[in-house]
């Protein structure tokens, strides 16, 4: 398994440390390559998330800071119901 997050432009570098340890909770039993980048914007409080795993999986969602999306929990709640449900097995949030 492997877990790659990038971060670009989201200010807050202690937030970011948080935001990377709870998409790695997330994806920690999850098999496969994982990519999740999230990128911020200047112009609003919108983040892009992107979200690619194997077998073709990927996904896109944004993040409004208006709405307290940006905080590492709701990143974390919302990547997880995000994935593919694996067989047998529940999502964690």
């Amino acid at each position: 398994m492997a877990i790659t997050v990038e971060l670009h432009n989201l200010g807050n570098p202690p937030d970011q440390a948080e935001i990377v340890a709870a998409i790695e909770h997330v994806l920690a039993d999850t098999p496969g390559a994982w990519r999740i980048s999230i990128l911020g914007s200047q112009g609003n409080d919108c983040w892009e998330m992107k979200i690619e795993g194997p077998n073709g999986f990927e996904r896109s969602y944004t993040l409004e800071g208006s709405a307290g999306e940006h905080e590492p929990g709701v990143i974390r709640a919302r990547l997880a119901r995000m994935l593919p449900l694996k067989t047998g097995a529940m999502r964690r949030s």
